[in-house]
């Protein structure tokens, strides 16, 4: 079992991999095509709305609600009764879809006016706003009913499908902004279709791969399903969750924007760079346990629950703690490299690797969440994570009005990641006393055994690294190859140290690489 959840592990963050490198790619195209202007406003307000109902209602809180259910049925019910329920689930998620899509288009000059109240000073600037979001709502459907394609290819153990799908949303945008703005004329409107048309590609790229495993859906709407029943009564709390998560956010940028000019800025870059990891692993970790952790819960299957829970959250530490070591050291070359251009000088710099430090301490209790709460959407129980994230949203706004005086932004980032380390606490004390899970021996071995191979390799990694005056000396193809040479260095020392170590995951990891290399 761990050998196969690991394969999905690995596919599922080198697809997300090249999504984050094409992301990347996609903003340095937009910058360049809007600057800081008001087309530029403009279309991130525009696109910032779907995006935020889509982790409202869609990726998130249905993810959460529908695959539960679904692993429940593929491990108990016939195939006919999962099918009808995949129908059924399928027709009413549309027919919601399109009622909310066209209410969202109707009314967006007075969802404009709430979301971005100040550019109703500004007449052309709202009126194009209003425009791009019409063009844009339509994401939702899309991109929404891509997450229940998604959900039933995971749940099927078909991890590389939904991975690599949103890589056609930046091509998309990547191709708008580049071939139709020409046409068009207005770059701002190119890249709104753009987003409309990588919404539509990345539900249809999944169509042959369910066909192909027999839960095509066919959409219908039968009325007393209990299957959907259920998945809308585990979506209340995970929609309320999802909610709190973006409140959270809200809040830490209003407080940060009480500071000196430039803070949202260093916040925003350095956590571009924590998100890299989290996006990366913790987004496949997440993803890959849930469905096992469903159909072993299904079945009854106690122990396996157990064996999977503890296997993931042991790779937490394997993957967070070098991650960790390694943006902390590395958080100035990394920095100067991909951001040290124009108007962002040695200072933004400096003031964003404050941040980094803060925010890359939460990388392992971050990671941590991410397997824990699925162990609790499993047993299909969305209430208490909700309960705990509330607990977790209070911590973050105690710890930011205690650390934001004497540590400003930086201290922003750290409430962050202490917020995180009370969430993912009391998500393990709450499986413990549900006795839902129980640590596996060895735990303090390999606990030392990361934290050494990671020392070791941040050592190394500090010796190499050089001067930030060497650094600025290069030109960004220099910088970026210098770095991958750092990056590629330190894994190196981190698999080899823990090769010798005998950390007995990794040397599972890379017996699977020489078998498949």
């Amino acid at each position: 079992m761990s050998r196969t959840l690991l394969k999905g592990v690995m596919t599922i963050g080198a697809n997300t991999m090249v999504s984050r490198v094409l992301g990347f790619v996609r903003d340095v195209i937009l910058a360049r095509a809007f600057g800081a202007s008001a087309l530029g406003d403009a279309f991130f307000v525009a696109f910032r709305i779907p995006n935020l109902f889509r982790r409202l209602f869609g990726e998130g809180a249905f993810s959460q609600a529908f695959i539960p259910v679904l692993g429940e049925y593929k491990a108990t019910r016939s195939d006919r009764e999962t099918q009808d329920f995949v129908d059924d689930v399928t027709g009413w998620l549309s027919l919601a879809l399109v009622v909310v899509t066209a209410l969202g288009m109707l009314a967006a000059p007075w969802v404009v006016m709430v979301i971005a109240p100040g550019f109703s000073a500004h007449p052309d600037k709202f009126a194009l706003t209003v425009e791009l979001l019409r063009i844009t709502f339509p994401y939702l459907f899309f991109i929404s009913l891509t997450a229940l394609a998604g959900g039933i290819l995971n749940t099927y153990g078909k991890f590389s499908v939904p991975a690599f799908t949103p890589v056609f949303l930046n091509l998309a945008m990547i191709f708008a902004a580049l071939v139709l703005a020409p046409w068009l004329g207005n770059p701002a409107v190119a890249v709104a279709w753009g987003v409309f048309l990588g919404g539509l590609v990345q539900l249809l790229f999944q169509v042959p791969f369910l066909r192909q495993i027999g839960r095509l859906p066919r959409p219908r709407l039968r009325r007393r399903d209990p299957g959907v029943a259920k998945v809308l009564k585990l979506m209340g709390p995970a929609i309320f969750g999802s909610s709190v998560a973006q409140l959270n956010l809200f809040l830490s940028t209003i407080l940060a924007s009480f500071l000196a000019t430039g803070s949202v800025s260093y916040l925003y870059y350095s956590d571009r760079l924590v998100e890299f990891p989290l996006g990366v692993f913790g987004v496949a970790l997440g993803t890959v346990v849930l469905p096992a952790l469903s159909q072993q819960q299904a079945l009854q299957d106690h122990e396996h629950f157990n064996k999977t829970l503890d296997w993931a959250l042991r790779l937490v530490l394997i993957i967070g703690i070098p991650a960790t070591v390694g943006l902390l050291v590395l958080g100035q070359p990394l920095l100067i490299s991909l951001f040290r251009y124009g108007a962002f000088d040695m200072h933004a710099v400096e003031m964003s690797q404050r941040s980094l430090i803060g925010y890359g301490l939460g990388i392992v209790p971050i990671i941590a969440v991410r397997v824990l709460a699925p162990a609790f959407y499993a047993r299909q129980n969305t209430r208490t994570p909700v309960k705990i994230a509330v607990v977790a949203l209070i911590a973050n706004m105690v710890f930011s009005l205690l650390l934001i005086w004497p540590l400003a932004h930086a201290g922003l980032a750290l409430a962050t990641s202490l917020a995180a380390v009370v969430n993912a606490m009391l998500l393990y004390l709450a499986l413990r006393r549900a006795s839902a899970y129980a640590p596996r021996p060895g735990w303090v071995a390999l606990v030392l055994k990361v934290i050494a191979a990671s020392a070791l390799m941040g050592v190394a990694l500090y010796w190499l690294q050089g001067e930030a005056a060497q650094w600025l000396t290069l030109d960004m193809p220099g910088r970026l190859l210098w770095l991958a040479g750092l990056v590629s260095a330190g894994m190196a020392i981190f698999f080899v140290a823990a090769w010798l170590l005998a950390i007995p995951e990794l040397r599972q990891l890379l017996r699977r690489k020489k078998t498949h290399g």
